[in-house]
């Protein structure tokens, strides 16, 4: 295990170096956004037209944030992830269409997501539970929102961050899937026990 620092926008390459087990701090910026906003970019990309943000070698972070505005300001109150797994064909096309490099959630992501990994050099990364204000003060600022006609945990939130972490790769780019694993042990061992009764 390693404890590893990236910058964005993350490159294939510093992607591909991350293994399952591997600790993880951001600096830069982070995109966060969830059902609506995957509905709406998806259906932008299908009719050829530009997301409002760039997400070559981006962070992409499953998160409904809480935040209000202060001084005409938007400060991020509470940040904490929301459940992956409902996001795994969309987090799939949006890595290999738009180039993003690491996903951030809670609960794993699917076959499909960690194919889509596999092929473009891309990690899933998972935030400790129950931490959502730790993470907020991670975020030194919202640089932009899009899309709050969609309510506010929906929008596309646009964030800079420093030492934006502890983070935990479950998923890496080699096949490696720290869910699988452990659904496998788990398996294992009930079945010893069956066998014992």
């Amino acid at each position: 295990m390693s404890t590893v620092i990236l910058k964005t926008p993350v490159s294939e390459r510093d992607a591909r170096r991350l293994r399952v087990g591997d600790l993880v701090y951001v600096e830069g910026t982070v995109h966060s956004w969830r059902d609506m906003a995957f509905s709406r970019a998806l259906r932008l990309l299908e009719k050829g037209e530009e997301l409002p943000v760039g997400l070559e070698g981006a962070v992409h972070w499953h998160c409904g944030p809480i935040t209000r505005r202060v001084e005409g300001r938007w400060q991020v109150v509470s940040a904490g992830s929301t459940t992956s797994l409902r996001f795994t064909s969309q987090e799939a096309r949006a890595i290999r269409e738009w180039g993003v490099r690491l996903v951030v959630g809670k609960g794993g992501m699917g076959r499909e997501t960690a194919r889509a990994m596999s092929e473009r050099g891309a990690a899933y990364l998972e935030t400790v539970g129950g931490a959502a204000s730790l993470y907020a003060k991670k975020i030194v600022e919202v640089a932009e929102v899009h899309w709050l006609d969609l309510g506010m945990p929906e929008a596309v939130w646009v964030y800079r961050v420093q030492d934006f972490g502890p983070l935990l790769v479950t998923i890496d780019s080699h096949g490696n899937n720290l869910h699988e694993e452990l659904a496998q042990r788990i398996n294992q061992n009930r079945q010893k026990l069956l066998e014992k009764l």
